[in-house]
């Protein structure tokens, strides 16, 4: 496999195989050893869905050395993670909502982790084989409550606020992807994966040892320097190197 979308055409949801543009859909289990058809499925009526629907969304803080240079902040010991509702997830060319207009609302891109299989205490050694694959994302944040509140999760969870996708790459070296963010064509995040304090198999192993991952379940797995602020009627992309660009205007 390699990339990997979920669809819609009327009321029928799909998953299927990205290949240059063409879907050849999907049979079995998709997180299994599904069957693909051999013939493109026409795209003519198709709409992207979120390539996911996860049952956690697991945001990781405070994860990029040049972040924490950029906040003043020392490098964490340990990862730092929460929850974000699974209702903010918002598919490739959806409307980011901001729902307080006098609040700061802030982009955030991230590369995001698939888990593809039920896990619980694993280590990191054995963690890369549970993750399904890679798909970008943003997570979207209210600073005004962010600074009120000592919990994050309202703060981050708002309708529309996870960005997902469009399409999940299952293979995939994340050890060393230029991740950047354009507002309006302006580059304003621009930075490497390489500066990842925690990398991806560190932090599904720290996670797990916590609590059950499930199949589809996302981490975000934090953001780089240069996060700013959104207003109505910006234009944002998310580019990670190897990954399908994330594309998403905001009202």
């Amino acid at each position: 496999m390699a990339a990997i979308g979920r669809f819609q055409k009327n009321n029928d949801i799909f998953y299927a195989k990205v290949v240059d543009g063409e879907l050849f859909r999907l049979h079995g289990d998709v997180f299994g050893a599904p069957s693909f058809d051999r013939k493109p499925t026409p795209r003519k009526g198709v709409k992207t869905l979120v390539p996911v629907v996860p049952g956690k969304i697991i945001a990781v803080g405070i994860n990029y050395r040049d972040h924490a240079r950029e906040m003043g902040r020392e490098l964490p010991k340990e990862p730092l993670f929460w929850f974000k509702a699974n209702t903010s997830i918002l598919p490739d060319g959806g409307r980011i909502e901001i729902p307080y207009r006098d609040h700061r609302t802030d982009f955030e891109a991230e590369l995001a982790i698939v888990i593809g299989r039920k896990i619980r205490n694993l280590t990191p050694t054995t963690a890369a084989r549970y993750i399904y694959g890679y798909t970008t994302a943003q997570d979207i944040s209210d600073r005004t409550i962010q600074k009120a509140e000592s919990q994050w999760a309202r703060c981050k969870s708002f309708d529309t606020f996870t960005p997902l996708g469009p399409f999940v790459e299952t293979v995939l070296d994340p050890s060393d992807l230029t991740i950047q963010l354009f507002q309006n064509g302006q580059l304003r995040q621009n930075s490497n994966t390489s500066q990842l304090i925690f990398k991806p198999a560190e932090l599904v192993s720290f996670i797990s040892t916590s609590l059950t991952l499930m199949p589809g379940d996302v981490i975000l797995t934090g953001t780089p320097s240069g996060v700013g602020p959104i207003e109505s009627g910006d234009k944002l992309e998310v580019r990670i190197q190897g990954l399908a660009p994330l594309n998403n205007i905001v009202r």
